[in-house]
């Protein structure tokens, strides 16, 4: 089982570039009903990578911390929560 949990980001408002604290993500492409398939995504030792469905280019920012993007609405919030 894990111990963490992997965040998701979504594009829903079509920028170029999300910045996000985490390595290890999951990309939505927009969120539901016009989400593509989820994808984990693993920067590794890369500075950014491209969203093979969506094309979203995700940098790594140092600055924010796991889990938060720049822009900042572009994190998948829990709707129960």
């Amino acid at each position: 089982m894990s111990d963490h949990v992997v965040p998701h980001f979504h594009n829903d408002s079509g920028v170029a570039v999300i910045e996000i604290g985490s390595r290890e993500f999951m990309c939505v492409g927009a969120n539901p009903p016009f989400d593509h398939p989820h994808v984990f995504l693993d920067l590794g030792d890369d500075g950014e990578i491209i969203c093979p469905y969506c094309s979203t280019l995700y940098r790594f920012a140092a600055d924010l911390g796991p889990g938060q993007s720049r822009p900042p609405g572009c994190v998948v919030r829990d709707k129960a929560a």
